[in-house]
């Protein structure tokens, strides 16, 4: 003011007039203090800590190793540019643009969160530079990629190397170096990842399989030895065509549960792997003629040959028996066990001339029919190499023991016999086989149909007698032997001098008795597998599978 008196003065002078009386006054200023005595004193603001900045990672000790593990999440010190799309508000002519003041403990209704301010670049660079200087890198840009290479390397073996790799190499920089490396390529299984089986595709869709198939052909596939096709209905040549185009090193292919297989897959794997030995075409629906024309020209590479019984493979089995893989070491020929009675001619004496070296013959679910051809002389040396025979079937099979004979009787190095199913084989024609040193043999009746073999056998004892000292796994499943039988069998299984081999027997469905049993199992230390389900011999609550010794030495327990 002009005269000197103070602003706040000169408003109480102005409403003297109007001022209530000093009764009223009195009161006011008593409610006024009792409204000053009741209100909660404010808190005091706590001072702020500086605190030093957080590191990015953790160590942690591992049993050979210490792990570097980082603490920072995706959404850490990442600069943000403004959102696109964001609409600028119109400022209109001739007024200046108002900057709201800003409010401090500003409470805002439910449902309205505060936005948070976005981070800049160069807000940044002072905690980069700081982590540089204290030596606070990243750990994936310090590991070394041999280490990563190794990690990913137990995961291929347990998983595969596709899509894993595939997905890994997506990560940085450093892990695409890794998952690029030829070592972790070696055996490469590729299914269906696009679409379900059997289901079309747009022509986009079909360009992108092909074009994916082909740069992971170019640029992984250098160093592949083994390669897998699972589930594929179309382009299934395309891919064989440029697998074998890239893999010079190429041994196995496998192609399970593919069609439209054409002469054409057959005739570029002729042309460029020179190191492939083996070939799966099981559940594969394929055209047998260009796999006969490829036997013929490049079956003396091959070591290994298996297929699915069809309407017109029994001219792959013909090309071999006339002596187009000479190499031959395993030939496997099965069938759906959904498929019944599958019958399949063959003429075993041809076939032994035309594959002396091999090792594993196996007949999965398919019925040799014995065959004679025509410019047979009579003469043949039998499988001298031969380690493993399998004929079992879930169907009645028809062989004897002179048709097995006719197999083995040439064969002192046979290790496996599988003749699950065969219920017309005896104990006497496997004793008389030349083999001595048998470790497995299988010889259960598993039927999926209502077959029932009433007649009963004898002779169990011969076969414990012979193998006893070198019987690893045993299967008597459902095989009708008398109990006096079977306690001479077990009888000799125990009498084994030293350490005993047997480490798998099912008597499922047999009449061993508890004797016999407590005998047997009292002297097979090494025994893990025992199956007494279905002994009708046996008392209650025995009859069931046990597996490992605890659950073993535990029965014994129990019989004794």
């Amino acid at each position: 003011m002009e005269d000197g008196t103070p602003a706040g003065l000169s408003v109480e002078i102005a409403d003297a007039d109007n001022a209530p009386s000093s009764s009223s006054a009195a009161s006011t200023r008593k409610r006024k203090s009792h409204v000053l005595r009741d209100a909660k004193p404010k808190k005091k603001k706590k001072a702020k800590v500086s605190r030093p900045p957080r590191l990015g990672y953790t160590v942690e000790q591992g049993e050979d190793m210490l792990l570097i593990i980082s603490n920072t999440n995706q959404y850490d010190n990442i600069w943000r540019p403004n959102a696109k799309g964001r609409k600028k508000k119109k400022i209109l002519k001739g007024k200046a643009k108002v900057t709201p003041a800003k409010k401090k403990n500003t409470v805002l209704p439910k449902g309205k969160a505060t936005k948070k301010p976005l981070i800049k670049k160069g807000e940044l660079e002072p905690t980069l530079q700081h982590h540089q200087e204290e030596g606070f890198d990243s750990w994936g840009q310090s590991l070394p990629v041999e280490v990563l290479v190794n990690i990913f390397k137990m995961v291929v073996h347990q998983d595969g190397a596709v899509p894993f790799l595939c997905r890994v190499a997506q990560v940085c920089h450093l892990w695409n170096a890794a998952a690029a490396s030829p070592a972790l390529w070696r055996s490469v299984s590729v299914g269906y990842c696009w679409l379900e089986p059997g289901k079309t595709h747009l022509p986009k869709t079909e360009l992108k399989i092909r074009n994916t198939l082909s740069w992971l052909a170019q640029n992984r596939f250098s160093q592949v030895r083994d390669f897998s096709l699972n589930h594929w209905k179309k382009n299934v040549d395309h891919v064989v065509e440029v697998v074998s185009q890239s893999c010079p090193h190429l041994r196995s292919l496998k192609l399970s549960y593919c069609t439209g297989v054409t002469e054409k897959a057959f005739q570029s794997l002729s042309g460029s792997c020179r190191s492939l030995d083996s070939i799966n075409v099981q559940y594969s629906e394929i055209q047998v003629e260009g796999l006969v024309t490829f036997l013929e020209s490049y079956g003396s590479q091959l070591r290994q040959i298996l297929f699915t019984h069809g309407p017109r493979n029994d001219r792959l089995l013909t090309a071999i028996s006339r002596g187009c893989c000479p190499e031959l070491q395993l030939l496997e020929i099965n069938t759906k066990l959904d498929s019944g009675y599958c019958q399949l001619p063959i003429c075993i004496q041809a076939l032994q001339n035309g594959c002396p070296k091999l090792q594993t013959f196996r007949m999965l679910n398919v019925i040799p029919m014995p065959k004679m051809t025509r410019n047979w002389s009579g003469s043949t040396s039998g499988f001298p190499l031969l380690e493993e025979l399998c004929m079992a079937t879930t169907a009645v099979s028809f062989m004897t023991d002179q048709d097995l004979t006719k197999i083995v009787y040439d064969s002192p190095k046979l290790r496996v016999l599988d003749l699950r199913g065969c219920s017309r084989i005896t104990a006497a024609g496997l004793s008389s086989l030349p083999c001595e040193e048998l470790e497995c043999l299988y010889w259960g009746l598993y039927f999926s149909s209502n077959v029932t073999v009433s007649l009963s056998k004898k002779g169990i004892h011969l076969l414990t007698q012979k193998w006893s000292g070198t019987l690893q796994e045993l299967d008597l499943a459902n095989q009708l032997f008398s109990e006096e039988d079977m306690e001479l069998a077990m009888g000799h299984l125990a009498q084994r001098t030293g350490e005993n081999p047997l480490r798998s027997l099912n008597l499922s469905g047999t009449k061993v008795t508890t004797p016999a049993l407590r005998l047997v199992i009292g002297q097979s230390t090494a025994l893990n597998y025992l199956n007494l389900s279905s002994c009708r011999y046996l008392p209650r609550g025995l009859k069931k599978l046990y597996r490992g010794q605890e659950e073993i030495h535990q029965l014994l327990d129990k019989l004794e």
